[in-house]
């Protein structure tokens, strides 16, 4: 185990803030405050400057940091090769997530592992799938789940499998009685964009886009980031929207919404992904490999998604 100093210290310069330090190892503000001095004292130097709101690193502190991130790193190394011996997985996992998959494609998919797993701890974070291909990249995460292709080299992705995106709007919308739908018939009716950085929201403008349309000529009437709100304001009649198919499953089966096909159909990646370089512990291979058997599965209909 690396010393809890090290540890925050290096937290403190990563986030460049201590409250976000403290916010991201679940301390208070004055035990982080604390640690440092600590950590200061020992080395007899002020290791972070302090002023104007804003945390730099002194020449000694950034000696620390680089010596902190290797130290962390085989820190971590040394606990998973000692947790392999035992054969039984266990620990921390740090998983970033889309919006839309944490809520539609996550539960069942934790559910599996953690009745196989017990002893491991998910800790997830949810963004969008820009954001969380960002973290991961910057090593904040340990693995990915996301629907976008991602080109990073800091990146390796596994494609799990694939979703299909379907227009949705309130029953008896001028829309809803369409076996599938060109862009140019969704051109004239009020559309309910996502916010950027969504996964879905590059995929419906490439669509426009291919058919010969800007999304300048779009009526765009809301641009939201809650894939809920998106849903009532289409069931609300306020407009259409773009939605993943496992997303809205129950809304059609139950008569809130109307679900129909895009002309050509579209759908959107499930993707895994893990830093490129980073050292890959059997926990995190184990559940790349468990998440993609569970996409597969759960894209085929193998399981009740809501």
């Amino acid at each position: 185990m690396a010393d809890r100093r090290l540890q925050v210290f290096h937290a403190v310069a990563k986030h460049g803030s201590f409250t976000r330090a403290a916010e991201h190892l679940f301390m208070t503000q004055p035990a982080v405050t604390f640690q440092i001095k600590q950590l200061e004292e020992q080395y007899n130097t002020r290791l972070l400057d302090r002023g104007h709101g804003k945390i730099s690193l002194t020449p000694a502190g950034e000696l620390v940091f680089a010596y902190a991130e290797r130290i962390l790193g085989l820190s971590e190394e040394l606990e998973s090769r000692v947790a392999e011996l035992t054969d039984e997985l266990s620990g921390v996992l740090n998983i970033g997530t889309s919006t839309t998959i944490a809520a539609y494609w996550l539960p069942p998919l934790l559910n599996s592992f953690k009745r196989r797993y017990p002893r491991v701890v998910p800790r997830v974070a949810v963004g969008n799938s820009q954001l969380t291909e960002d973290r991961v990249a910057a090593r904040e995460l340990d693995i990915g789940l996301i629907e976008i292709v991602t080109d990073q080299p800091a990146i390796e992705r596994r494609s799990a499998a694939r979703d299909e995106l379907l227009v949705i709007c309130q029953p008896g919308h001028p829309l809803s009685g369409a076996s599938a739908l060109k862009a140019q018939d969704l051109l004239e009716h009020p559309f309910i964009t996502r916010d950027p950085g969504n996964a879905i929201r590059e995929l419906a403008e490439e669509f426009f886009e291919a058919a010969g349309i800007s999304t300048t000529e779009l009526n765009i009437t809301a641009e939201l980031g809650s894939l809920a709100t998106v849903k009532h304001l289409a069931a609300e009649g306020m407009g259409y929207a773009i939605a993943s198919g496992a997303a809205i499953r129950r809304d059609i089966r139950e008569g809130r919404l109307a679900g129909i096909p895009l002309d050509p159909r579209l759908y959107t990646p499930l993707e895994v992904i893990t830093p490129r370089d980073k050292f890959r512990s059997r926990l995190i291979t184990t559940f790349a490999d468990h998440a993609c058997e569970e996409f597969a599965r759960m894209a085929q209909g193998g399981t009740g998604i809501e």
